[in-house]
Protein backbone atom coordinates (compact mmCIF):
# COMPACT_ATOMS: atom_id res chain seq x y z
CA UNK A 1 0.00 0.00 0.00
CA UNK A 2 2.85 2.39 0.87
CA UNK A 3 4.53 1.64 -2.45
CA UNK A 4 1.26 2.22 -4.31
CA UNK A 5 0.72 5.57 -2.58
CA UNK A 6 4.30 6.57 -3.31
CA UNK A 7 3.72 5.70 -6.97
CA UNK A 8 0.66 7.94 -7.15
CA UNK A 9 2.57 10.79 -5.47
CA UNK A 10 5.45 10.39 -7.93
CA UNK A 11 3.04 10.48 -10.88
CA UNK A 12 1.41 13.64 -9.51
CA UNK A 13 4.81 15.28 -9.09
CA UNK A 14 5.70 14.43 -12.67
CA UNK A 15 2.45 15.76 -14.16
CA UNK A 16 1.74 18.95 -12.19
CA UNK A 17 5.00 20.88 -12.83
CA UNK A 18 4.23 21.03 -16.57
CA UNK A 19 1.58 23.68 -15.86
CA UNK A 20 3.03 25.08 -12.63
CA UNK A 21 2.04 28.72 -12.08
CA UNK A 22 -0.11 28.76 -15.21
CA UNK A 23 -3.15 31.04 -14.83
CA UNK A 24 -4.93 33.79 -16.73
CA UNK A 25 -2.86 36.60 -15.21
CA UNK A 26 0.50 34.93 -15.93
CA UNK A 27 -0.48 34.48 -19.58
CA UNK A 28 -2.06 37.91 -20.11
CA UNK A 29 0.96 39.61 -18.53
CA UNK A 30 3.55 37.37 -20.16
CA UNK A 31 6.50 38.95 -21.93
CA UNK A 32 9.03 37.34 -24.25
CA UNK A 33 12.32 36.86 -22.41
CA UNK A 34 14.61 36.88 -25.41
CA UNK A 35 14.91 33.19 -26.13
CA UNK A 36 12.13 30.70 -26.81
CA UNK A 37 11.62 27.81 -24.38
CA UNK A 38 12.25 24.16 -25.26
CA UNK A 39 9.54 22.71 -27.50
CA UNK A 40 8.41 20.27 -24.78
CA UNK A 41 8.01 22.94 -22.08
CA UNK A 42 4.70 24.68 -21.34
CA UNK A 43 5.25 28.44 -21.25
CA UNK A 44 2.86 31.35 -20.56
CA UNK A 45 4.39 33.52 -23.29
CA UNK A 46 3.91 30.70 -25.81
CA UNK A 47 0.23 30.39 -24.86
CA UNK A 48 -0.13 34.14 -25.47
CA UNK A 49 1.70 33.88 -28.80
CA UNK A 50 -0.49 30.95 -29.90
CA UNK A 51 -3.68 32.86 -29.11
CA UNK A 52 -2.44 35.93 -31.00
CA UNK A 53 -1.44 33.79 -33.99
CA UNK A 54 -4.85 32.11 -34.01
CA UNK A 55 -6.67 35.46 -33.93
CA UNK A 56 -4.46 36.75 -36.77
CA UNK A 57 -5.44 33.72 -38.95
CA UNK A 58 -2.09 31.97 -38.60
CA UNK A 59 -3.26 28.80 -36.90
CA UNK A 60 -0.83 27.15 -34.47
CA UNK A 61 -3.13 24.12 -34.34
CA UNK A 62 -4.06 23.15 -30.80
CA UNK A 63 -3.21 25.84 -28.22
CA UNK A 64 -1.19 23.93 -25.64
CA UNK A 65 1.53 26.32 -24.47
CA UNK A 66 4.34 24.43 -26.23
CA UNK A 67 6.53 25.83 -28.98
CA UNK A 68 6.15 22.67 -31.03
CA UNK A 69 6.12 21.98 -34.75
CA UNK A 70 2.75 23.57 -35.51
CA UNK A 71 3.43 26.73 -33.50
CA UNK A 72 6.77 27.08 -35.28
CA UNK A 73 5.07 26.71 -38.67
CA UNK A 74 2.58 29.44 -37.78
CA UNK A 75 5.34 31.73 -36.54
CA UNK A 76 7.34 31.21 -39.73
CA UNK A 77 4.30 32.00 -41.88
CA UNK A 78 3.53 35.10 -39.78
CA UNK A 79 7.15 36.25 -39.98
CA UNK A 80 7.24 35.88 -43.76
CA UNK A 81 3.86 37.57 -44.22
CA UNK A 82 4.99 40.56 -42.16
CA UNK A 83 8.35 40.80 -43.95
CA UNK A 84 10.30 40.34 -40.71
CA UNK A 85 13.80 38.97 -40.29
CA UNK A 86 13.47 35.24 -39.69
CA UNK A 87 16.81 34.35 -38.14
CA UNK A 88 17.36 30.88 -36.70
CA UNK A 89 14.83 31.17 -33.88
CA UNK A 90 11.08 30.81 -34.51
CA UNK A 91 10.36 33.55 -31.96
CA UNK A 92 12.48 36.64 -31.42
CA UNK A 93 11.88 40.17 -30.02
CA UNK A 94 10.91 41.58 -33.44
CA UNK A 95 8.37 38.82 -34.11
CA UNK A 96 7.00 39.10 -30.56
CA UNK A 97 6.51 42.87 -30.95
CA UNK A 98 4.68 42.34 -34.25
CA UNK A 99 2.42 39.72 -32.64
CA UNK A 100 1.58 42.00 -29.71
CA UNK A 101 0.72 44.76 -32.18
CA UNK A 102 -1.97 42.61 -33.82
CA UNK A 103 -4.37 42.89 -30.87
CA UNK A 104 -4.82 44.60 -27.52
CA UNK A 105 -7.43 42.11 -26.28
CA UNK A 106 -6.53 39.76 -23.43
CA UNK A 107 -5.28 36.32 -24.46
CA UNK A 108 -7.24 34.58 -21.68
CA UNK A 109 -10.77 35.64 -20.75
CA UNK A 110 -13.61 34.40 -18.58
CA UNK A 111 -16.45 32.37 -20.07
CA UNK A 112 -19.67 31.22 -18.44
CA UNK A 113 -20.60 27.64 -19.34
CA UNK A 114 -24.05 27.51 -20.95
CA UNK A 115 -26.81 24.92 -20.90
CA UNK A 116 -26.00 24.16 -24.54
CA UNK A 117 -22.38 23.39 -23.62
CA UNK A 118 -23.42 20.66 -21.19
CA UNK A 119 -26.59 19.37 -22.86
CA UNK A 120 -24.93 16.80 -25.09
CA UNK A 121 -25.51 14.10 -26.14
CA UNK A 122 -22.03 12.81 -25.33
CA UNK A 123 -20.38 9.51 -26.17
CA UNK A 124 -19.44 7.33 -23.23
CA UNK A 125 -16.37 6.21 -25.17
CA UNK A 126 -15.02 6.88 -28.64
CA UNK A 127 -14.25 3.55 -30.36
CA UNK A 128 -10.66 3.16 -31.51
CA UNK A 129 -11.60 1.19 -34.64
CA UNK A 130 -13.64 2.50 -37.56
CA UNK A 131 -15.69 -0.70 -37.76
CA UNK A 132 -16.90 -0.10 -34.21
CA UNK A 133 -18.13 3.39 -35.11
CA UNK A 134 -20.56 2.39 -37.85
CA UNK A 135 -23.41 1.38 -35.51
CA UNK A 136 -23.35 4.61 -33.45
CA UNK A 137 -26.16 7.13 -34.05
CA UNK A 138 -23.69 10.03 -34.06
CA UNK A 139 -20.02 10.65 -33.30
CA UNK A 140 -20.43 13.28 -30.60
CA UNK A 141 -17.94 14.69 -28.13
CA UNK A 142 -17.09 12.42 -25.22
CA UNK A 143 -17.55 15.15 -22.59
CA UNK A 144 -18.31 18.85 -22.07
CA UNK A 145 -14.59 19.29 -21.34
CA UNK A 146 -13.65 18.00 -24.80
CA UNK A 147 -16.32 20.19 -26.41
CA UNK A 148 -15.16 23.31 -24.56
CA UNK A 149 -11.49 22.65 -25.33
CA UNK A 150 -12.30 22.41 -29.03
CA UNK A 151 -14.58 25.45 -28.92
CA UNK A 152 -11.66 27.54 -27.69
CA UNK A 153 -8.97 25.75 -29.75
CA UNK A 154 -7.21 24.48 -26.61
CA UNK A 155 -5.74 21.23 -25.40
CA UNK A 156 -7.76 19.66 -22.61
CA UNK A 157 -4.61 19.74 -20.46
CA UNK A 158 -4.29 23.52 -20.73
CA UNK A 159 -8.03 23.99 -20.15
CA UNK A 160 -7.82 21.96 -16.93
CA UNK A 161 -4.65 23.74 -15.80
CA UNK A 162 -6.30 27.15 -16.13
CA UNK A 163 -9.33 25.96 -14.17
CA UNK A 164 -8.17 23.86 -11.20
CA UNK A 165 -11.06 22.32 -9.30
CA UNK A 166 -13.65 23.55 -11.82
CA UNK A 167 -16.35 21.23 -13.20
CA UNK A 168 -16.96 21.56 -16.91
CA UNK A 169 -20.34 19.83 -16.84
CA UNK A 170 -22.16 22.51 -14.80
CA UNK A 171 -23.94 25.36 -16.58
CA UNK A 172 -23.26 28.74 -14.99
CA UNK A 173 -19.71 27.86 -13.98
CA UNK A 174 -17.21 30.58 -14.98
CA UNK A 175 -13.97 29.33 -16.48
CA UNK A 176 -10.83 30.80 -18.08
CA UNK A 177 -10.42 30.12 -21.81
CA UNK A 178 -8.32 31.19 -24.78
CA UNK A 179 -9.74 34.35 -26.36
CA UNK A 180 -9.85 33.10 -29.96
CA UNK A 181 -13.16 34.67 -30.93
CA UNK A 182 -11.73 37.43 -33.08
CA UNK A 183 -13.27 39.09 -36.13
CA UNK A 184 -14.06 36.66 -38.94
CA UNK A 185 -12.21 37.38 -42.16
CA UNK A 186 -14.49 38.01 -45.14
CA UNK A 187 -11.77 38.09 -47.78
CA UNK A 188 -12.41 36.06 -50.92
CA UNK A 189 -10.10 33.08 -51.36
CA UNK A 190 -9.00 32.59 -54.96
CA UNK A 191 -6.67 29.65 -54.41
CA UNK A 192 -5.67 27.15 -51.75
CA UNK A 193 -2.10 25.90 -51.66
CA UNK A 194 -1.28 22.57 -49.98
CA UNK A 195 2.44 22.15 -49.33
CA UNK A 196 3.02 18.39 -49.17
CA UNK A 197 6.56 18.66 -47.78
CA UNK A 198 5.97 21.16 -44.97
CA UNK A 199 2.41 19.87 -44.33
CA UNK A 200 0.73 23.26 -44.40
CA UNK A 201 -2.30 24.83 -46.08
CA UNK A 202 -2.48 28.44 -47.27
CA UNK A 203 -5.62 30.31 -48.34
CA UNK A 204 -4.61 32.98 -50.85
CA UNK A 205 -6.40 36.02 -52.29
CA UNK A 206 -6.65 37.16 -55.92
CA UNK A 207 -3.27 38.90 -55.76
CA UNK A 208 -1.60 35.98 -54.00
CA UNK A 209 -1.87 37.61 -50.58
CA UNK A 210 -2.06 35.25 -47.60
CA UNK A 211 -5.52 35.25 -46.02
CA UNK A 212 -5.18 32.31 -43.65
CA UNK A 213 -2.61 29.65 -42.73
CA UNK A 214 -3.10 26.18 -41.24
CA UNK A 215 -0.91 23.23 -40.20
CA UNK A 216 -2.10 19.96 -41.74
CA UNK A 217 -1.60 16.22 -42.05
CA UNK A 218 -1.09 15.53 -45.73
CA UNK A 219 -1.26 12.04 -47.27
CA UNK A 220 0.26 8.69 -46.37
CA UNK A 221 2.27 5.88 -47.93
CA UNK A 222 -0.84 3.72 -48.37
CA UNK A 223 -2.82 6.52 -50.04
CA UNK A 224 -0.61 9.40 -51.22
CA UNK A 225 -2.10 12.85 -51.64
CA UNK A 226 -2.62 13.81 -55.31
CA UNK A 227 -0.44 16.24 -57.24
CA UNK A 228 -1.32 19.13 -59.48
CA UNK A 229 -4.32 21.47 -59.31
CA UNK A 230 -7.79 20.29 -58.26
CA UNK A 231 -11.00 22.22 -57.60
CA UNK A 232 -13.46 22.35 -54.71
CA UNK A 233 -16.54 20.35 -55.69
CA UNK A 234 -18.49 20.29 -52.41
CA UNK A 235 -18.53 21.85 -48.93
CA UNK A 236 -20.44 19.82 -46.35
CA UNK A 237 -20.84 20.46 -42.62
CA UNK A 238 -21.31 17.42 -40.35
CA UNK A 239 -20.48 14.92 -43.09
CA UNK A 240 -21.02 11.18 -43.06
CA UNK A 241 -17.87 9.14 -43.53
CA UNK A 242 -18.08 6.34 -46.08
CA UNK A 243 -15.38 3.68 -45.91
CA UNK A 244 -14.47 1.86 -49.11
CA UNK A 245 -12.64 -1.47 -48.56
CA UNK A 246 -10.58 -0.69 -51.68
CA UNK A 247 -8.74 1.87 -49.52
CA UNK A 248 -7.22 -0.98 -47.46
CA UNK A 249 -6.41 1.32 -44.54
CA UNK A 250 -4.15 -0.05 -41.84
CA UNK A 251 -6.15 -1.39 -38.92
CA UNK A 252 -9.42 -1.66 -40.87
CA UNK A 253 -10.29 -5.30 -41.59
CA UNK A 254 -13.75 -4.87 -43.09
CA UNK A 255 -14.20 -6.12 -46.65
CA UNK A 256 -17.51 -4.32 -46.99
CA UNK A 257 -18.41 -0.67 -47.45
CA UNK A 258 -19.79 1.00 -44.32
CA UNK A 259 -20.90 4.50 -43.30
CA UNK A 260 -20.11 6.37 -40.07
CA UNK A 261 -22.65 8.94 -38.91
CA UNK A 262 -21.79 12.68 -38.52
CA UNK A 263 -20.27 14.37 -35.48
CA UNK A 264 -17.04 16.10 -34.40
CA UNK A 265 -15.45 12.71 -33.64
CA UNK A 266 -16.35 11.32 -37.06
CA UNK A 267 -13.15 10.42 -39.02
CA UNK A 268 -13.94 13.33 -41.37
CA UNK A 269 -14.46 15.72 -38.48
CA UNK A 270 -16.82 18.68 -38.61
CA UNK A 271 -16.47 19.57 -42.31
CA UNK A 272 -15.72 17.86 -45.62
CA UNK A 273 -14.39 19.95 -48.51
CA UNK A 274 -14.62 17.66 -51.51
CA UNK A 275 -12.06 17.92 -54.31
CA UNK A 276 -12.14 16.99 -58.00
CA UNK A 277 -10.31 13.68 -57.48
CA UNK A 278 -12.37 10.72 -56.35
CA UNK A 279 -12.49 10.26 -52.54
CA UNK A 280 -10.05 13.11 -51.83
CA UNK A 281 -10.83 16.17 -49.74
CA UNK A 282 -9.89 18.52 -46.93
CA UNK A 283 -11.52 17.63 -43.61
CA UNK A 284 -11.39 17.87 -39.82
CA UNK A 285 -10.25 15.37 -37.22
CA UNK A 286 -11.14 13.91 -33.83
CA UNK A 287 -7.48 14.24 -32.78
CA UNK A 288 -6.37 17.89 -33.05
CA UNK A 289 -3.14 17.22 -31.15
CA UNK A 290 -1.97 14.89 -33.96
CA UNK A 291 -2.39 17.29 -36.87
CA UNK A 292 0.84 17.29 -38.95
CA UNK A 293 2.30 14.80 -36.46
CA UNK A 294 0.70 11.67 -37.94
CA UNK A 295 -0.30 10.50 -41.41
CA UNK A 296 -3.73 11.11 -42.87
CA UNK A 297 -5.55 8.56 -45.01
CA UNK A 298 -4.51 10.38 -48.16
CA UNK A 299 -6.63 13.50 -47.68
CA UNK A 300 -5.70 16.83 -46.08
CA UNK A 301 -6.54 16.85 -42.37
CA UNK A 302 -6.94 20.04 -40.28
CA UNK A 303 -8.26 20.65 -36.78
CA UNK A 304 -12.05 20.92 -36.73
CA UNK A 305 -11.95 24.65 -36.02
CA UNK A 306 -9.48 25.27 -38.85
CA UNK A 307 -11.48 23.31 -41.43
CA UNK A 308 -14.61 25.18 -40.28
CA UNK A 309 -12.83 28.49 -40.91
CA UNK A 310 -11.48 27.37 -44.29
CA UNK A 311 -14.92 26.11 -45.36
CA UNK A 312 -16.41 29.56 -44.68
CA UNK A 313 -13.81 31.14 -46.96
CA UNK A 314 -14.28 28.83 -49.94
CA UNK A 315 -16.81 28.28 -52.68
CA UNK A 316 -17.25 25.55 -55.28
CA UNK A 317 -14.74 25.89 -58.08
CA UNK A 318 -11.93 27.33 -55.93
CA UNK A 319 -8.55 25.97 -57.05
CA UNK A 320 -6.60 23.74 -54.65
CA UNK A 321 -2.96 23.33 -55.71
CA UNK A 322 -0.76 20.58 -54.31
CA UNK A 323 2.82 21.80 -54.42
CA UNK A 324 5.96 19.69 -54.22
CA UNK A 325 8.70 21.43 -52.27
CA UNK A 326 11.96 20.19 -50.83
CA UNK A 327 12.24 19.03 -47.24
CA UNK A 328 14.45 22.06 -46.53
CA UNK A 329 11.30 24.19 -46.56
CA UNK A 330 9.83 22.37 -43.59
CA UNK A 331 11.49 24.64 -41.08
Amino acid sequence: MIRLFAGFMLLACLVRPAFAGMDAASINNAEFKGRPPADDKVDAAVVKAQVLLDRANFSPGEIDGKLGENAEKALKAFTEAKGLATGKLPLNPEVWAALIATSTDAAIVEYKITEKDVKGPFLQKLPAKMEDMKDLKSLDYTSPREALAEKFHMSEGLLEALNPGKKFDEAGQTISVANVMGKQTKSAVARVEVDKASQTVKALGKSGELIAFFPASVGSDEKPTPSGVLKVTSIDARPNYRYNPDYKFKGVKSRETFTIKPGPNNPAGSHWIGLSAESYGIHGTANPSKVSKSESHGCVRLTNWDVDKLARLLKKGTEVAFVERSASNRK
